[in-house]
């Protein structure tokens, strides 16, 4: 597990903390669709991940979903990292956008490491800035964008995310990480294959060009 771990954060952490990191992670290889941390749940450990991607979704007291953003090789979650700092139960959901590996850090060596190594605090620190402005874009995206607009953002990620120009999800799952219905979304998709951008096919989406 080290090189791996060193391939992935052996230029943002000293050897160090890297020997510690395998020393005490545990090692998790979880598929797609897999609910890594749920609402209301407390969080023992930290996730880094060594390849894959996960989503992060903020749920409502309705059941309703919003997907805040994706989490990609190298990255972690600040609000991981908040709920595991002060021992606050998840208000997030993780889920596997496709087949992940991970690098699990135990609760206790948080607080440990940001004291210790110079490297873990400006990773933490790295993290919540890019995690926060991702949240922005995706309140901007809400609150100034279209719904045409904030689908075509969608399946830009997407394509980056997945590294591929087919989307697997269906309508209903785009609806609900939009935060919207499955009519409006088909009807917008619709709209993007007339226009050449988008070609739907049985139960995919394949991105002809942005």
């Amino acid at each position: 597990m080290i090189q791996e771990i060193k391939n992935n954060y052996g230029h943002l952490f000293e050897e160090e903390l890297l020997q510690e990191i395998n020393n005490v992670a545990t090692f998790k290889e979880v598929p797609e669709g897999f609910e890594l941390i749920r609402p209301g749940s407390y969080i023992t450990a930290m996730p880094l991940i060594l390849n894959g991607a996960i989503k992060i979704l903020r749920g409502d007291t309705d059941g309703d979903e919003l997907l805040l953003y994706f989490l990609e090789r190298g990255d972690t979650c600040a609000m991981t990292l908040s709920c595991c700092l002060g021992h606050h139960k998840s208000e997030i959901k993780a889920v596997a956008e496709t087949n992940a590996t991970l690098v699990m850090i135990p609760v206790e060596k948080m607080e440990e490491w940001t004291a210790k190594y110079k490297s873990w605090r400006a990773f933490v620190f790295e993290s919540y800035h890019k995690r926060l402005i991702e949240a922005i874009e995706t309140i901007d995206s809400i609150a100034f964008l279209k719904m045409d607009d904030r689908l075509l953002k969608y399946l830009k990620d997407k394509t980056k995310i997945n590294q591929t120009n087919i989307i697997n999800n269906t309508h209903q799952q785009i609806a609900y990480d939009l935060h919207t219905s499955r009519v409006v979304i088909s009807r917008l998709l619709k709209k993007l294959e007339q226009n050449g951008i988008v070609k739907l096919n049985r139960n995919t989406i394949e991105i002809v060009h942005f």
